[in-house]
């Protein structure tokens, strides 16, 4: 069961995910190694932050018969822990090479990992970039295709990754969205509480998100 720090206390979630490894750079439930190795000249931040130990995994598992519901309410708030050890780091030395990546492993009836993702990758983003966190979002297997048209490796597991913003970069990526990429792209970490005017219930955020403007896709 992961534990969601609200309010100043905790508060437990719904238990549709269990903790199969926590935090660490060298995870042994998953192999990122070789993955990573391909990715390095995707990403000019990755080998910099791999060699000082600022890119952390933390791995969790679907429980078996946990509804669809369940598992985005507890994907949302293992991406909130996440965020809130990145923030601290993104004032400080090397800051910017900050990132935390939460791995989903397991089955869910009804619901594939892409659409599991989908509902807490877009509210934690619209919730954090104005604080500088920004958030993507890997399907285990997925192709993507980089912005100047080169294939990205696919990923071997389903995460999301969350990381400092870079901003003159990463208003870039986010073109479909241009709310968000104004909102990144002047984001200051005033140490807000991100839920200050939002309930932090998983109800009441994918309402929330569902009433923010969609990407535009060309």
């Amino acid at each position: 069961m992961i534990t969601a720090p609200f309010d100043g206390a905790p508060r437990p979630t719904a238990g549709a995910l269990r903790l199969t490894e926590a935090r660490t750079e060298n995870p042994a439930s998953v192999d990122v190694n070789g993955y990573l190795a391909d990715l390095i000249e995707h990403c000019p931040f990755l080998l910099p932050s791999i060699r000082r130990d600022m890119t952390g995994w933390t791995v969790y598992e679907i429980t078996p018969g946990s509804h669809r519901y369940a598992v985005e309410a507890d994907l949302f708030y293992a991406g909130v822990q996440a965020a809130e050890w990145v923030r601290p780091l993104m004032g400080r030395p090397y800051g910017v090479l900050a990132c935390e990546n939460v791995v989903l492993v397991g089955h869910c009836e009804g619901a594939g990992h892409r659409e599991l993702l989908a509902w807490p990758h877009w509210a934690l983003k619209n919730l954090y970039a104005p604080v500088g966190v920004m958030f993507g979002k890997f399907t285990q297997g997925a192709v993507e295709i980089g912005r100047r048209g080169q294939s990205i490796p696919p990923p071997p597991f389903s995460f999301l990754p969350v990381r400092a913003g870079v901003r003159p970069l990463d208003p870039k990526f986010l073109e479909a969205t241009p709310d968000l990429a104004t909102a990144l792209a002047v984001a200051a970490d005033d140490g807000r509480d991100v839920f200050e005017h939002i309930p932090c219930e998983w109800k009441a955020v994918r309402e929330w998100a569902s009433s923010l403007p969609m990407p535009q896709r060309p």
